[in-house]
């Protein structure tokens, strides 16, 4: 959250960005942790967090939406480093959940492999659809993000990590207008 204070005012450090850093993480990796994240451009966690080279594991997927590969992707850090940390960070506007949101009010699927992002992120639409708020696909945004935290820290492999204190999974959201990052849920204590 440093980081992201410096990426909001521009004073950014710019850490862990030169030959030598390249050099010290060639033969091993250590990340302080995983960041799950959308594949829209706009977000990048290495930029959002002012982080360098090997200091995040970071995994890009259309809403965050999770999957047998994802999760075994998410699982690697804390399972086989002792990762501490996932995030899950969201933002609005997100095109992937716009158009889930979409296909699922109106019925019409996606084509390709599309659908299976849509299928994907239906349990947060079913709550969206319960309470939608004033933007509907803002709504599911912040559901999704949720989802999908609450789905990682309650995974049979992690939620041990999770109960001993080993591993936070932190639902985060991230503003395109201000590039501040606000914790929705499962900030460490």
């Amino acid at each position: 959250m440093e980081g992201n204070a410096r990426w909001v005012s521009g004073d950014l450090d710019h850490p862990d960005r030169d030959p030598e850093r390249r050099q010290l993480v060639a033969e091993v990796q250590d990340p302080f942790g995983e960041i799950l994240t959308s594949i829209d451009s706009r977000v990048a966690p290495e930029l959002v967090f002012d982080t360098g080279l090997g200091d995040p594991y970071v995994l890009r997927t259309g809403g965050q939406a999770i999957g047998p590969v994802v999760t075994g992707s998410v699982e690697y850090g804390p399972m086989t480093g002792g990762t501490p940390l996932i995030v899950v960070l969201g933002h609005p506007r997100c095109g992937a959940v716009e158009a889930a949101y979409e296909s699922l009010n109106d019925g019409t699927p996606l084509p390709g492999n599309l659908q299976a992002i849509v299928k994907a992120v239906e349990p947060a639409y079913r709550l969206t659809v319960r309470s939608p708020g004033a933007d509907p696909v803002d709504t599911m945004i912040h559901q999704q993000i949720r989802v999908t935290a609450d789905d990682l820290r309650a995974n049979s492999d992690l939620a041990p990590l999770v109960k001993k204190g080993a591993l936070a999974v932190v639902g985060a959201a991230y503003s395109l207008d201000t590039g501040k990052v606000d914790v929705l849920t499962g900030a460490p204590v």
